[in-house]
This record gives structure tokens, C-alpha cells and sequence, in this order.
């Protein structure tokens, strides 16, 4: 029988998950982390990105944060983000306009465009369309 772990994923609106898992590999602001049960106590902040979970049996479900904090207590794995869908929630074609229209935005360069706003566009488009082929790859 696999250890498991308690993992919650809150985002600032509802709690999208809550339950015992294997595994937790999300995207911290230095690279990829994985939590397995047993873990050392850390806080650390989170990109956008994908996030996948190891359920019991195995089974893997994959969810986009838009970034927040990771915190791994004794047995205990929380994830507090300002977004967070399942993957299968996130559209694809609006990803993929969000992160064209960031690119045309960037490559203009215009007096009055806000270039930190269109790299973070891009950034987030291009986390969610990652989330979306780490489910798509799983199946």
C-alpha cells in the first residue's frame, strides 16, 4: 500500500480539490517540485502552471494555477493560488488568442503599450496551454 497525503488546492474564489494523494508536482518559482508523503516542511511560491496530482491507485489529474504559494505541513500539502481550474476546464482556443494577442502586443512595441502586462499574458497563456498537453499526454 502507497503513503499517502492530504493535498488542498484553494483558489482565491473556492477549493477546486481536497483529498488524499501520492504525489504533488507543481511549478515553484525556482523549477519544477515534486511532494511525495514524508516531505520536509516548505514554503515556496508558485508560477502559472500545470500541477499533477498522483491519486490513490495511481491515477493522475492535472489542474492550472496561475501562481500563489505551495506550503508542505506533516501530511499536508496546500496549495493557495488567485486561479486554479482543472485542466479539462481551461478553453484552448482562448488560451491560444490569449497568447497570440500577447505576442502581436510585444512585437509592436508602442508608446502606450505596457510590455510587463503582455509578457505576463503570455506567460499565463502559454502555463495554461502547458497544463492542457500534460492532460492530453496523460490519456
Amino acid at each position: 500500500m502507497a503513503m499517502k497525503m492530504h493535498c488542498d488546492i484553494v483558489s482565491a474564489e473556492k477549493s477546486i480539490f481536497s483529498g488524499l494523494v501520492e504525489m504533488v508536482v507543481a511549478s515553484g518559482s525556482l523549477g519544477d517540485l515534486g511532494i511525495a508523503p514524508g516531505h520536509a516542511p516548505l514554503l515556496t511560491a508558485l508560477i502559472p502552471g500545470p500541477v499533477r496530482l498522483t491519486l490513490e491507485g495511481g491515477e493522475e489529474e492535472v489542474f492550472y494555477v496561475s501562481g500563489g504559494f505551495l506550503e508542505v505541513q506533516r501530511g499536508v500539502v496546500t496549495l493557495l493560488t488567485d486561479t486554479a481550474l482543472r485542466a479539462d476546464d481551461v478553453d484552448e482556443a482562448a488560451a491560444i488568442k490569449a497568447m497570440e494577442d500577447a505576442e502581436k502586443a510585444m512585437a509592436a512595441q508602442s508608446a502606450e503599450m505596457d510590455y510587463g502586462t503582455a509578457a505576463a499574458q503570455l506567460a499565463e497563456a502559454a502555463a495554461q496551454l502547458r497544463a492542457l498537453r500534460q492532460l492530453k499526454n496523460r490519456a
